[in-house]
């Protein structure tokens, strides 16, 4: 891979899979990478770890759900324990993304690319991800040059 790129990487975490998702080169357009089985967070957290270097990834997003008070819901406060373990264990900055309504839309688009109805409950996370990276990408201002987009701080 061209060192002068690097990608995104997005997370959806899951009571039982965890849904990836990885930026093209150009931080542009979010991809479905694959979907892991949840084991337990440091476990997780490796495996995420060790699928972020292969692809030379500069940014981990930790998709986070939250009440509509704006308070992390049980799911959003696991997502956050999570990403603080990743912190813990790479260089590679980490920042938690509201996931608002991810996995509906990831249901709904399931839908409109008419895909057999006994599938549109199976795996939707890495959808999900993928949905999750692109309001991500879509929030970044596309004057900035990447991979540099005020990614020093985490």
């Amino acid at each position: 891979m061209d060192k002068d790129f690097t990608r995104i990487l997005a997370v959806d975490f899951g009571s039982e899979r965890i849904g990836l998702a990885i930026s093209d080169p150009t931080g542009t357009i979010a991809n479905p990478l694959m979907v892991i089985k949840h084991v337990q967070r440091e476990k997780d957290a490796e495996k995420i770890i060790s699928i972020a270097v292969e692809n030379s990834v500069c940014l981990i997003i930790v998709g986070q759900a939250f009440y509509i008070d704006g308070q992390p819901n049980p799911s959003g406060r696991k997502s956050a324990r999570l990403a603080e373990v990743i912190m813990q264990l790479t260089e590679i900055p980490v920042i938690l993304w509201d996931e608002h309504e991810s996995t509906k839309i990831a249901r709904e688009t399931r839908k409109i690319m008419k895909i057999k109805k006994k599938k549109h409950h199976s795996h939707m996370d890495d959808l999900a991800a993928t949905i999750i990276l692109q309001s991500y990408l879509d929030s970044l201002p596309r004057n900035l040059q990447f991979p540099n987009q005020g990614l020093e701080n985490r």
